[in-house]
This record gives C-alpha cells, sequence and structure tokens, in this order.
C-alpha cells in the first residue's frame, strides 16, 4: 500500500489538493495566505521572487499563482506577462493579491492577463473559496 502525503492537517491526500503558488514579498502576508490555504486543504508553495515564480511556475505547474504586484526584483505584470508567453505556464491563471481599490484597476489587471485580482487585506473566511474559484483543476 503506497501513502500519500496529506495536507496539512486535513488527512486529505496532497496529490488532489489543488496546489497554490504565492508570490509576496512580505512574509507576513506569505505566511497568512499559506495557513489560510493549508488549513482549508489546499496545498501552497512560496516566493518573494518573481524570478523565482518564473522557475517554480515551470517546475511544479501549480493550478493558480497568487501575484503580488510589487517585488524587489521584476514587476508583478510583467512576471504574468513571462508566464503567458511560455507554453509551460500559459495555462497557469495568475491572479493578482494587492491592496488595490476598484473595479477600473481590476479591469486594467483582466487586460494585462491575469484572471482576475483579490485585494489584501484577504477575508479569512472567503480567501479559500475564492482561490478555488481560480483553480485550473480543482477537485475539491
Amino acid at each position: 500500500m503506497t501513502l500519500l502525503p496529506t495536507s496539512a492537517g486535513t488527512g486529505t491526500p496532497a496529490a488532489f489538493s489543488p496546489l497554490v503558488l504565492i508570490v509576496d514579498d512580505n512574509e507576513t502576508n506569505r505566511k497568512l495566505a499559506r495557513d489560510v490555504l493549508r488549513a482549508a486543504g489546499l496545498r501552497t508553495i512560496e516566493t518573494a521572487s518573481g524570478r523565482e515564480t518564473l522557475a517554480l511556475a515551470a517546475e511544479r505547474r501549480p493550478d493558480v499563482i497568487l501575484l503580488d504586484l510589487r517585488l524587489p526584483d521584476l514587476d508583478g505584470v510583467e512576471v504574468a506577462r513571462r508566464l503567458q508567453g511560455e507554453a509551460d505556464t500559459a495555462s497557469i491563471p495568475v491572479v493578482a493579491l494587492s491592496a488595490l481599490r476598484g473595479a477600473d484597476e481590476g479591469a486594467s489587471l483582466r487586460t494585462a492577463g491575469f484572471a482576475g485580482y483579490l485585494e489584501k487585506p484577504i477575508d479569512v473566511g472567503r480567501f479559500p473559496a475564492q482561490v478555488r474559484s481560480y483553480c485550473r483543476r480543482d477537485t475539491a
């Protein structure tokens, strides 16, 4: 019998949970998003770098990428553009995770290739469902 790794705190096989790549240069924001998503049974990987995002996305092929717009090495819009330009990552939904306010900013992000955006600070009660709604192959 083969045992699959489980998602933190759920007992659910990790192989059947969506994988979320969290990209934010603020460690507190990354930790909060990670903890909330893992408690809801999603798997997570994290980075604070745009360049590392490109590598992780190609290597791990997450179901969704939550991408901060302000990163120390590359602008989030540039990261999203590069992801969409590569065959291995073009189908991965990229969601801006930002402190933006207003529909105009969200519309411009969608025009730039983002699947959508979620505002910071996150609503911990709604966040897992919001993230799942963007997953390309959610099994939950």
